[in-house]
């Protein structure tokens, strides 16, 4: 793997960094590729059961790396084989991956890299964090799933108009929006992302997977559709060891250990 996205595990908590500090953790297309294979790599990891996904230095994700893109620009090649082959594999990797996925945001998330974080579960961020959509002041359209995940967080009026005119959020403004899910001091997010991740390690697995299947499915479906999924997931659900032991648990009055299966 490239060194610009680092991967570690520790505690049953994969940790994806991007790491181009100096670049503000712009996306080249061999960090694109790189970030792909860690998203895979953490999704197949039986000795991971939750993901953080942040950026090394002062930025989480500042987007496309557009010196690499104007060379591409210059040289005739356009961005479809980009958001096709990387950009899309990227966020859907993210989003149907069967463990949660928390984000912590510790400055900067804008275009690609916003959508990056907003494909996650859970986003965390740092008080000293901004949220760009970026593109069209650039002249481009959404990509990266930006137009599905956006108006689902804040509804449509809002998400057209952070779209169209492009203009920052600071942290604080996400968390009112409902943009994101906590805000923290600067110093304290690395602490408190691991926190998260490691509570929801310890959880159960299975049952959170379901949990992302069903908002996925409900998202774009009526409600006899939706029951109709829940259905179909608890009927894996209740069949899951974590199940059983954790009603076994509950009826002796302890608390459950969930094993992830």
């Amino acid at each position: 793997m490239s060194d610009t996205v680092l991967y570690d595990v520790t505690d049953a908590v994969a940790t994806i960094t991007l790491n181009r500090p100096d670049g503000m953790n712009s996306l080249t297309s061999e960090m694109k590729d790189a970030l792909r294979g860690a998203v895979e790599r953490a999704a197949s990891d039986g000795s991971a059961r939750a993901v953080i996904l942040t950026g090394a230095g002062r930025a989480f994700c500042a987007g496309q790396d557009l010196r690499e893109h104007g060379d591409n620009l210059a040289a005739g090649r356009d961005l479809n084989d980009t958001v096709r082959k990387q950009y899309n594999p990227i966020v859907l990797g993210i989003a149907n991956m069967g463990k949660p996925v928390v984000a912590a945001v510790n400055g900067v998330a804008a275009g690609a890299g916003a959508s990056l974080a907003l494909a996650c579960d859970l986003v965390i961020a740092s008080d000293k964090s901004r949220f760009a959509t970026a593109f069209t002041g650039i002249g481009l359209a959404p990509d990266s799933g930006m137009s599905w995940t956006l108006q689902r967080l804040v509804g449509r009026a809002k998400a057209a108009e952070l779209l169209l005119l492009g203009e920052p959020l600071k942290a604080a403004e996400a968390l009112e929006l409902g943009l994101i899910n906590r805000v923290v001091p600067a110093d304290e997010l690395a602490p408190a992302s691991v926190e998260l991740a490691r509570r929801l390690a310890a959880g159960p697995t299975a049952a959170y997977a379901a949990v992302k299947t069903a908002l996925d499915h409900a998202a774009t479906n009526d409600l006899a559709s939706a029951l109709a999924k829940e259905a179909d997931l608890q009927d894996e659900a209740v069949r899951t060891s974590d199940h059983r032991n954790a009603t076994e648990a509950f009826l002796k009055k302890e608390q459950p250990v969930f094993e992830g299966r």
